[in-house]
């Protein structure tokens, strides 16, 4: 077993990252953190992803059912498998799986009775390397991964009865064994929707010791007299003797498009690296991915939760193409079940991910955001439509039409080199059509007739989805006019971006349902769940006017009043009606416990929240709740999170907030600053040029921005601007204990709203 710096820090007092700055950036990491969750509280819902940054697969150790979406939790007491994953959530489920499990002693076949205790202080999980110790068989599971590949190291105990069990699943599978060539060959095709008749999970396993026995099984029934079985549920058991401390080595792989190629990914992934030199070669590529940002002068527990959060940004969308035998580019299609050329990335819903995972990415990472962009061009060619939950084809999940955001914010923040004319048409195509599983918009020939999806028209969340259609329409607008488009091709989605006003309330200050008669819904309840609304109230939402803060303020009647609304957010109690829901969700829940009133960081729609203070001239507002927030509601330990970390997007926050700003309206291609967490930052981009943010004075106590400046001159705006820091930026800010009230105050300090563009 190894003993990593990272556990070795455990056991030290808070000291600043100055002490320890030489060490490898991926020894931060808890990949655990966020895993001490459940169905009723998510502090995460994550797994410990073993695989390296936006690999096809990844690896983890299994604990929950087959089939279970909480597939490894931090409390449980045993293991059953460790399973090859592509699960972008618990709540969409898994996809392309199967599982490893080494025995000792008398076979157990059944998961519930394979399962074998283990503790955490025998468990080593870094992000590209992952061991545990399974009591029950005296076995050490070793796992490290690439993109497509894995090596995994059993260390056996001496039995003249150890085992390999290969797991393919239930609802359809197929193993052999061939004992000549010491390997086993399948595919699974369990999955959970979303995906064409003809899908399958391909997988090649070798083991470099010969077999003594072989079975295949279906189900629980022995195969008596065969090497292969398709059917149901099929598995496959390699059993030989063993030696105390023998190692014996697999080496897997998985295609989505056959096993011929699911051998070519294995030869050239692995080729004839060992363990360790595989084990090498992931830590350095994460050790390279996570330098692009450097922290210092934190305390070690920031520290840790920093680069955990940045960990979980670097996974989903995650690479469904691979690399054919005639080094060409393919995929194969969940939309119509073929092999394609091209790009194609899975696993991520933008309901959740436009709001700052794509920022970070079009700001640190672009080149792997334009390789998604051209893998959108081929989603929308091969099945009619962009996907907004993607897993790995169209998902039936949320709201919103933000694959115009995330196309969008691509091009204007300067990626280039792929089809922005066929993902135009594929915006337009989605902003006047409903289509199937939550692509398009439903209730779309309402909005274009009405400006608002009715509440009474049986349409759920209508007045979120109106909320989310505009800024979209913003999107689209603000693409084409960066594309030349004509104004009487882009007019209307400029016109289409301001119906957030159909839904604003005089009354109460906050959005509310319009029924389809222009009256507004009756009874009205601002604490109520659901309903108009998704995952969230009236108090969440009526801030989700990202494209047009300044035309929001006016509606609420200027400046202060805006701020007061703002501050209400926190100083209002934490409470709730459920009754949409007839059940507390694990959303509402998270938002109780906190103590934040009736902010709900644990889910998305109002984590811009804190950032709007800025528009409202009062930015030492914002440095002071992105820090108790920062502080409160993230940790690098099993319940750090403070509700669903979705794909990257809460993770974002953090990392953003951290750096010291965040893009609320990531169209507009500027970000409203707050105040960093540490005292040096340094984001290392792809075009050579650096982002550094000094803030020596940075303490717990110094967390308001005295003053600034940008490359050397006092700076009062409250907002950066992309192409600005593109071209590289030192931002100096000196803290301190008290707000600086004079800062920031001008008008001409807040960032763009529509409701300024001349």
């Amino acid at each position: 077993m190894k003993k990593t710096l990272l556990t070795a820090l455990a056991f030290l007092p808070l000291i600043t990252l100055a002490q320890v700055k030489d060490a490898n950036l991926v020894d931060y990491i808890n990949p655990l953190m966020g895993t001490a969750s459940k169905p009723i509280m998510s502090n995460g819902n994550t797994y410990p992803a073993v695989a390296v940054p936006w690999g096809m697969n990844f690896w983890t150790p299994q604990t929950g059912k087959m089939g279970d979406g909480w597939q490894y939790t931090y409390d449980a007491d045993k293991i059953r498998g460790f399973k090859q994953t592509h699960q972008p959530s618990p709540w969409m489920n898994d996809y392309g799986m199967f599982s490893i499990f080494p025995e000792s002693g008398t076979l157990k076949l059944d998961e519930n009775d394979r399962g074998s205790w283990f503790s955490h202080k025998a468990e080593t999980a870094k992000p590209y390397y992952y061991s545990v110790y399974l009591a029950d068989y005296d076995i050490t599971t070793e796992i490290t991964p690439t993109e497509r590949a894995a090596n995994f190291r059993l260390t056996f105990p001496k039995s003249d009865s150890s085992h390999i069990i290969i797991d393919a699943f239930d609802k359809g599978s197929y193993v052999k064994i061939i004992p000549g060539k010491q390997e086993i060959i399948g595919y699974s095709t369990k999955n959970s929707g979303a995906v064409p008749e003809n899908f399958k999970d391909y997988f090649v396993i070798y083991i470099d010791k010969p077999f003594e026995q072989t079975s295949v099984w279906e189900s629980l029934k022995e195969n008596k007299g065969t090497l292969e079985y398709k059917g149901d549920h099929a598995s496959a058991v390699v059993s030989f003797k063993t030696k105390k401390g023998e190692q014996v080595h697999l080496r897997v792989a998985s295609s989505f498009i056959s096993i011929e190629q699911a051998e070519l990914n294995l030869k050239r992934e692995l080729g004839n690296d060992n363990f360790d030199a595989t084990e090498q070669k992931a830590k350095a590529v994460w050790n390279k991915t996570l330098n692009h940002v450097n922290v210092e002068g934190g305390t070690i527990d920031q520290t840790r939760t920093f680069y955990s959060c940045l960990y979980r940004m670097l996974f989903f969308p995650n690479r469904m193409y691979e690399v054919d035998a005639k080094q060409q580019i393919v995929h194969y299609s969940p939309f119509n079940g073929k092999v394609m050329p091209g790009y194609l990335f899975a696993g991520t819903g933008f309901w959740d991910t436009f709001r700052a995972l794509y920022p970070f990415l079009n700001l640190v990472y672009p080149s792997i955001n334009k390789e998604m962009q051209q893998g959108l061009v081929n989603d929308y060619k091969e099945g009619g439509w962009l996907p907004e939950w993607s897993s790995p084809g169209y998902a039936d999940c949320m709201v919103g039409n933000n694959s115009a955001s995330v196309v969008a914010e691509a091009y204007l923040k300067g990626a280039r080199g792929y089809d922005i004319e066929t993902l135009f048409e594929a915006l337009k195509h989605g902003a006047n059509n409903t289509g199937p599983n939550a692509t398009g918009r439903r209730g779309v020939e309402y909005y274009n007739k009405l400006g608002y999806v009715p509440y009474n028209v049986n349409i759920n969340e209508n007045a979120a989805r109106t909320l989310e259609y505009a800024y979209d329409d913003f999107a689209i607008y603000s693409l084409g006019k960066a594309l030349g488009k004509p104004e009487s091709e882009i007019g209307i989605y400029k016109q289409r971006s301001m119906n957030y006003k159909n839904l604003f309330d005089p009354e109460t200050g906050l959005m509310r349902g319009k029924n389809e008669d222009g009256s507004f819904e009756k009874p009205f309840n601002p604490f109520k769940w659901g309903d108009a609304f998704t995952e969230g109230n009236s108090w969440h939402y009526t801030w989700g006017v990202f494209q047009d803060i300044r035309g929001l303020m006016n509606l609420m009647g200027g400046r202060e009043k805006f701020v007061a609304k703002l501050d209400s957010v926190f100083s209002l109690p934490p409470i709730f009606d459920d009754s949409y829901y007839g059940t507390t969700i694990h959303e509402i829940r998270e938002m109780q416990v906190a103590d934040m009133g009736q902010y709900a960081h644990g889910n998305q729609p109002i984590q811009h929240m804190i950032y709007l203070y800025g528009y409202g001239s009062e930015p030492w507002k914002t440095q002071y709740w992105a820090r108790e927030t920062m502080n409160l509601m993230y940790r690098a330990t099993p319940d750090g999170y403070c509700g669903d970390e979705d794909n990257g997007q809460t993770s974002a926050w953090y990392v953003f907030s951290a750096i010291g700003f965040y893009p609320v309206c990531p169209v507009s291609t500027q970000y409203v600053l707050g105040a960093p967490l540490f005292k040096k930052i340094t984001v290392n981009l792809e075009n050579g040029k650096k982002i550094i943010v000094n803030a020596p004075k940075n303490s717990a106590d110094n967390k308001y921005v005295n003053t600034m400046t940008y490359n050397g001159k006092l700076y009062d705006l409250n907002w950066v601007g992309h192409s600005s820091l593109l071209q590289g930026a030192v931002i100096d800010m000196d803290m301190a204990a008290k707000p600086n009230k004079a800062r920031g105050i001008k008008p001409a300090d807040v960032p763009f709203s529509l409701s300024d563009e001349k």
